[in-house]
């Protein structure tokens, strides 16, 4: 018997086309998940189903919109009614902002909120009714370092993170009695598409020396990368965690607690 096997379940996992989702989504496929990933982005993600089906592994992919409720509870029924239960709820998509109280506008937080705390809700509104029947559920959300820590010009998401955070808090705590574990991962900066972006659009003349810089803002000296959180998201929703619940896991280099 291997460890961490995710054999004979199914994974939800949000946002899984592209950076820490799509790792997410590769590593519990080699670990015999069947996976299924909601996304926007349609070539992104048939690109990451199509890498998990070529290497042997079981994947499917439904275009949503996550920070509609309605849109989101149909795929999600769709998506049930072709797999014998849903174990496992990766709430991993979100989006970032850069600005601070004065600077954010109302469209942008409004922007923020929708899909990565209002986003959240949604999944976990439509698929706990069925880990409660079934009794038995993982809930992996994706928090971050700014949940718990201060750092400059991340007003908007600095909220969402942090309400994932207390999310998490609570569905593990009024989910507990119907055998549903629920915990966060916290990661610092992790080199995804989104980090080569905003140094190609912000510092297009002096990529390499900000690409420097952000690494070592982390006490290790780099930045992570997305196969480290899939690691330990893939750890958290095996049953080898079964007695880890309302947790938040920081993947950050040591950026919390020894900076």
């Amino acid at each position: 018997m291997s460890m961490f096997s995710l054999s004979g379940k199914t994974a939800i996992i949000t946002g899984g086309g592209s950076g820490i989702g799509r790792a997410i989504a590769t590593v519990f496929a080699k670990a015999g998940a069947t996976v299924e990933i909601l996304e926007m982005n349609e070539m992104a993600a048939s690109e990451t189903v199509a890498a998990i089906l070529n290497d042997g592994g079981k994947a499917a992919y439904s275009l949503c919109d996550i920070s509609k409720e309605s849109e989101t509870r149909e795929v999600i029924e769709v998506i049930a009614g072709r797999n014998p239960a849903i174990d496992i709820l990766v709430n991993n998509a979100g989006i970032a902002h850069i600005g601070n109280a004065i600077s954010t506008s109302e469209e942008d937080f409004d922007r923020i909120y929708s899909v990565n705390v209002k986003g959240v809700r949604n999944c976990l509104h439509v698929v706990l009714p069925k880990m409660v029947e079934a009794k038995s559920g993982v809930v992996l959300n994706m928090a971050s370092t700014v949940s718990l820590m201060g750092i400059d010009d991340r007003f908007a998401y600095s909220m969402s993170k942090g309400a994932v955070l207390t999310m998490t808090y609570a569905v593990a705590r009024d989910f507990m009695k119907h055998n549903i574990r629920c915990n966060c991962i916290c990661p610092a900066r992790i080199h995804t598409p989104f980090v080569d972006g905003y140094l190609d659009k912000n510092y297009p003349d002096n990529r390499e020396e900000m690409f420097k810089k952000l690494s070592e803002a982390q006490p290790i000296g780099r930045m992570g990368k997305p196969e480290e959180v899939a690691y330990a998201a893939l750890f958290l929703c095996s049953d080898e965690a079964s007695f880890i619940t309302g947790n938040a896991y920081p993947v950050d280099g040591g950026t919390i607690n020894i900076r």
